[in-house]
């Protein structure tokens, strides 16, 4: 090769890498999870929002590009057999509470109008940075919505709702605004679908649960405190997250086909109209990860050690990065025995029946030798 060959390969194939980088015109990312629920039995509700809170984290996102929204605490509900947590999972490896878990709208704040107010950016002077979406026109933002639904509606504890017109119509003020580069939907709900049937704005790809006419399923349900971990969509979501790295070249048609019927019941449903861009060209941490202008590698570094042993050859070492948490075995494995508690009441049943048993066979007059 001479030496203009040479210098027009090397031109495309760094033209080929930046392509990689800025391909989706975006240079930050955001997330916007919200959970609705409240109550204890709406516990899979929570679970799922700090599922997908937990994956975006490890991916990239600062908490500080991501506003999470849960409407109760059941890291700290009463009823928790194993207070400041939140598993997934009835194996109870994998809590997805964590240590620093950055809550930004709790309890009563998690409104339809606080939520369509950080959309839009319409929010009081005096809002915390913490609790505002500063995105702007070169931004990708992740909306992951979880709770109780029907068909064209979102429900907010149970008390009030958000309907797919004001959804589309907030989408469509964010991107007037400039607020959005491209924008990713996701919705476990019943009848999820519903939900982004009105949307009209561009570069909005929309991901549901079910279709309308359909329920969101639960999974996952753990006797012990008498309630379902998580729905059945985000579950394995979450499993296929968690096999996502920062340099994966995973794309969102293979999002697209999570949880098929065979596992879900319900039917997921996603659209891809309004969006510019082939799916097949977006990748996942477009989304769900963080922008890097970094070349990543999975290969092992191998140091050479400048020190010569005893027999006068140079030494080589190979270093590997430390294995993270086996989180996919986690979710596979068998919940232990020690892990189980009696239900509320059982105890004072067995003692009721013991006392019973006593009477019965030696009478009132013996009572004092038990006391």
């Amino acid at each position: 090769l001479n030496v203009k060959s040479l210098i027009t390969i090397i031109s495309w194939r760094l033209l080929n890498t930046a392509g990689q980088f800025f391909s989706s015109g975006h240079t930050n990312n955001w997330a916007v999870l919200v959970c609705t629920s409240r109550f204890w039995f709406n516990y899979r509700h929570v679970a799922n929002s700090l599922s997908v809170y937990r994956s975006v984290k490890r991916l990239g996102i600062p908490d500080s590009h991501i506003v999470l929204m849960l409407a109760d605490d059941m890291a700290c509900n009463h009823r928790n057999p194993k207070p400041a947590t939140v598993f997934s999972h009835k194996n109870m490896e994998l809590n997805v509470y964590g240590d620093d878990v950055e809550v930004d709208y709790r309890g009563y704040e998690v409104t339809v109008e606080n939520f369509l107010r950080v959309l839009t950016g319409r929010l009081p002077p005096s809002t915390p940075r913490s609790k505002r979406l500063l995105s702007d026109d070169r931004s990708n933002i992740l909306i992951y919505l979880t709770g109780h639904g029907g068909n064209g509606f979102l429900k907010f504890q149970d008390s009030e709702e958000i309907s797919n017109v004001e959804l589309a119509d907030a989408f469509e003020q964010m991107w007037q605004k400039r607020r959005y580069n491209e924008l990713l939907f996701i919705i476990d709900t019943c009848q999820g679908a519903s939900m982004y049937e009105r949307f009209y704005s561009p570069n909005i790809m929309a991901l549901a649960s079910s279709q309308v006419g359909e329920d969101s399923l639960s999974h996952q349900p753990d006797l012990a405190i008498g309630v379902h971990l998580m729905d059945r969509y985000t579950f394995y979501l979450l499993e296929f997250l968690e096999d996502i790295h920062p340099a994966s070249k995973a794309n969102m048609n293979d999002l697209f086909k999570v949880c098929p019927k065979s596992q879900c019941v319900s039917t997921p449903g996603h659209r891809t109209d309004l969006f510019q861009r082939d799916p097949e060209s977006v990748l996942i941490t477009d989304f769900f990860g963080s922008v890097r202008k970094v070349e990543i590698t999975t290969e092992r570094p191998v140091l050479s050690l400048s020190r010569s042993p005893a027999n006068g050859e140079a030494r080589e070492e190979m270093y590997s990065y430390v294995d993270q948490l086996p989180v996919s075995e986690i979710i596979h494995q068998k919940p232990k025995q020690k892990d189980w508690h009696p239900p509320d009441g059982f105890i004072l049943g067995l003692w009721t029946l013991i006392l019973l048993v006593f009477f019965k066979t030696y009478g009132v007059k013996h009572l004092k030798h038990i006391f």
